[in-house]
């Protein structure tokens, strides 16, 4: 984790007439799924020049005071004729409304469902170009930007922006990072492919097929570079990461198993439940289909159900009711999918919560049974409440595998697995800690990896928990076990989601996780690289601190028969 700096705007001159103003926290920015890596965020906002000038995507009011004040000493901002928004949220129309205190004569240029955000939070009497697919803006000097609309379900009003001239691609979420720092390009990309795939999983994976429709889009658009929302801008690893996204689009429309994950949102609190719910069903191999009901047709959310093996829908309460799309959404589901469908239920509430009450009693008076209790959030979700979201989504992704019987190996109990079984290896527990949040996970396959510096690898299944504090630069305990010692017994049960790992047991806390006492040795290691390789990846780790507890014991070993579970 990044230490903790002020915030501050980096400004850079990009290309002719172009200047990116990279607003930068080194802190976690939210409390959404897609923040939890913890290595801060940068919020790049752009400033074109021409004979008009033009902002593009200002950022949230977290950097209000710091991005005005940056933009003062560059230029006279009543002088500012557009402000161009890859999308609208409320995070975003607090910077909004200050412009327009200072500049009444704004113009924004965004999608119609972003004018209707726009319209519904700073009023009706708004100049606004809505752009719809065909429409460029002539800001003079050769910039003639074009628009791109790539719209998504979590994001119906987004919106790309092409400048010819500088041949710059303003992607807003597509292709982002969130991490913080002086890099402005993506001089040595491969070692933020890591960075970029948790992006991608965490807000992509889940509505692949309009990634696939965007990709589409600006396939033939020369550029320079692309110019995302969040992180550095990708010149070097561009066409690298375009392919990646493609594959990894494409590996998510080939499970053979996929939920339908319904929901609307109103400050968008039910919207950062949905994705920790479907970050953690596509984390255990399950594809998830992300139906926004305030902008789905109706025929889209019917085949979405057709064709998946569960469903969860998330609602806000408004007025102590359904907001009318889920309502709608609702009755297709009832219409549409069977009584064996396993179903789930969440949403956010500022005051009451009827709306996950009223859900939950029509699946339940109709026949359907819900995997788990409904989810019912008050105001924002927090990094406790976001976690056990994740973990109650790969339960139910683990859960419709077991139904469908689901088979992680082609062929159980052949002489292969068998042999590939009597690979041994000692019983650890690894534990992590971040703030308030603390698990662990029961590893065998844990190895030496080299003399000096001192590493070993550890391989860690993609549906566990655990999974998501194991990153470049991430710090954890590797707890050896002793042999005939009770200890593995307690981390050998299922845990819950959000259940405490630890009740019970003594642990002595350290930097990054927890250190057991009654273990027969302890390592403080800290995550160099990762790999990715089958449904494990891959952890190499540099062994920083350690100490043996008890020298006459002996390490327990794991023996199996099968290589087709643990």
């Amino acid at each position: 984790m990044i230490k903790s700096k002020p915030r501050d705007v980096q400004v850079i001159y990009i290309a002719d007439d172009t200047f990116a103003l990279r607003s930068r926290s080194w802190n976690r920015l939210r409390f959404e799924i897609e923040y939890a890596l913890e290595k801060g965020t940068t919020a790049n906002s752009f400033l074109i020049q021409g004979k008009l000038q033009a902002l593009i995507d200002p950022p949230g009011g977290t950097f209000k005071d710091i991005y005005i004040q940056e933009l003062r000493k560059r230029i006279n901002i009543l002088d500012i004729s557009y402000v161009i928004l890859g999308h609208v949220n409320q995070n975003r129309i607090e910077t909004l409304k200050a412009l327009l205190e200072i500049n009444s004569r704004l113009t924004f240029v965004c999608t119609n469902p972003g004018a209707i955000a726009l319209r519904q939070s700073l009023g009706e009497n708004l100049k606004i170009q809505v752009v719809r697919g065909e429409e460029v803006l002539d800001l003079g000097k050769g910039h003639i930007l074009k628009f791109i609309p790539t719209s998504t379900p979590r994001h119906p009003d987004e919106l790309c922006t092409y400048d010819p001239k500088t041949q710059i691609l303003y992607t807003d979420k597509f292709f982002g990072a969130h991490v913080c720092g002086n890099q402005v390009f993506d001089e040595g990309w491969s070692q933020m492919l890591g960075d970029r795939r948790y992006y991608f999983d965490s807000t992509m994976a889940n509505q692949v097929r309009q990634v696939e429709a965007a990709l589409d889009k600006i396939a033939d658009i020369p550029v320079t570079f692309y110019a995302p929302g969040h992180g550095p801008m990708l010149r070097y690893g561009l066409h690298e990461l375009v392919n990646l996204y493609q594959q990894w689009s494409e590996a998510q429309k080939q499970q053979n198993i996929s939920v339908a994950l319904l929901f609307a949102s109103a400050y968008g609190n039910t919207t950062t439940i949905a994705n920790a719910l479907a970050r953690g069903i596509t984390k255990a191999g399950v594809a998830v289909e992300l139906i926004n009901c305030e902008s789905a047709e109706p025929e889209e959310i019917k085949a979405a159900i057709e064709k998946s093996s569960g469903f969860l829908i998330g609602s806000p309460t408004l007025g102590g009711h359904l907001p009318t799309q889920v309502q709608t959404a609702l009755g297709i589901v009832l219409s549409t999918a069977t009584k064996s469908y396993q179903a789930g239920v969440f949403g956010s509430y500022g005051w009451s919560g009827e709306a996950v009450d009223i859900i939950a009693g029509k699946l339940k008076d109709a026949g359907y049974t819900l995997a788990f209790e409904p989810i019912r959030i008050k105001f924002t979700p927090t990094e406790a409440t976001l976690q056990i979201c994740e973990e109650t989504g790969t339960d139910f992704a683990q859960n419709l595998k077991r139904a469908k019987k689901v088979r992680t190996t082609l062929n159980p109990g052949s002489t292969v697995e068998q042999a590939v079984g009597r690979i041994v290896g000692s019983l650890c527990v690894l534990t992590v800690k971040r703030g308030e949040i603390s698990t662990a996970m029961l590893a065998s396959w844990v190895s030496q990896a080299t003399f000096n510096p001192p590493g070993l690898t550890i391989a860690v299944a993609k549906d566990r928990a655990i999974e998501s504090y194991l990153y470049e630069g991430d710090r954890f305990v590797l707890n050896i076990l002793e042999q005939g010692k009770q200890l593995r017994k307690h981390f050998m049960k299922k845990f819950a989601p959000g259940e405490d790992r630890f009740t019970d047991v003594q642990v002595e806390p350290t930097e990054g996780g927890l250190i057991l006492p009654d273990g027969l040795a302890y390592l403080e290691c800290r995550v160099a690289q990762r790999m990715e390789c089958g449904d494990h990846w891959i952890v190499y780790a540099i062994v920083e601190n350690g100490r043996l507890l008890q020298s006459n014991g002996l390490t327990a070993i794991h023996h199996r028969k099968t290589a087709s579970n643990y």
